[in-house]
């Protein structure tokens, strides 16, 4: 073996256990997080938890304002009626807590939902930190399917949620109501009409899919969100 073919290995070798040191060291960090999962009337909160443990992560479910605001990372999941959980978190004064948030916050279905203006579903005026409503999912062909059930692809996306993420993957998603496309936009998917399925804004992050229930780019999108 020649001097270059040395070296080259020698390199390559060097390489690999940088990447294995930085890997080691951004679990480590992953794992001294403070995370937080609010809780409330939502369905999906342990299936985000479960998400969370697969990750290596110990989240707090809270809905403790000086637990939440102390959090490096807040995860909002919701599966339920907008109006009724509208009324809960005001009940809670969890709308305030979560508007007044500065640390990276995800909502997940109905959280991103409620993180609009106003919904259709219950004529629910929401917490209004993405300025735009949230309409009803109408069939327009006999094909078409109310609720959305099921996988779809992602395109548009511009979001930092979405890194090594590609056009051949699926989510999942379960929803009747939507948010049309806007400024705020990070991805779209198309079933009966394009429609955002991630929002950004400042520090907050949304997804219409679950990534808890979307496998290993379910998990990927998780990971990323942490790692912001």
């Amino acid at each position: 073996m020649n001097k270059n073919r040395i070296y080259v290995h020698t390199v390559r070798k060097d390489i690999r256990i940088k990447k294995r040191k930085l890997l080691k060291h951004n679990c480590y960090l992953l794992k001294r997080m403070k995370i937080a999962v609010i809780k409330y009337n939502a369905g999906n909160i342990y299936s985000v938890d479960h998400a969370l443990r697969r990750l290596g992560i110990e989240a707090s479910i809270t809905s403790d304002k000086e637990e939440l605001m102390s959090a490096d990372k807040v995860i909002f999941p919701g599966v339920g009626e907008a109006g009724s959980t509208m009324n809960f978190l005001r009940k809670h004064q969890l709308d305030k807590v979560i508007k007044d948030l500065k640390q990276p916050v995800l909502g997940i279905c109905l959280g991103m939902q409620l993180m609009c203006r106003f919904s259709e579903e219950g004529n629910a005026h929401c917490m209004g930190i993405f300025d735009t409503d949230v309409k009803m999912l109408r069939p327009t062909r006999h094909e078409d399917k109310v609720p959305h059930m099921g996988w779809n692809t992602l395109t548009h996306v511009r979001s930092s949620l979405f890194k090594g993420f590609t056009k051949d993957e699926f989510v999942y998603f379960v929803h009747s109501f939507y948010v049309p496309l806007n400024e705020f936009t990070a991805a779209q998917t198309d079933y009966i009409l394009p429609y955002s399925s991630a929002l950004h804004k400042d520090n907050f992050y949304a997804t219409q899919f679950h990534p808890e229930k979307s496998g290993t780019a379910g998990e990927r999108i998780l990971k990323n969100f942490l790692e912001l």
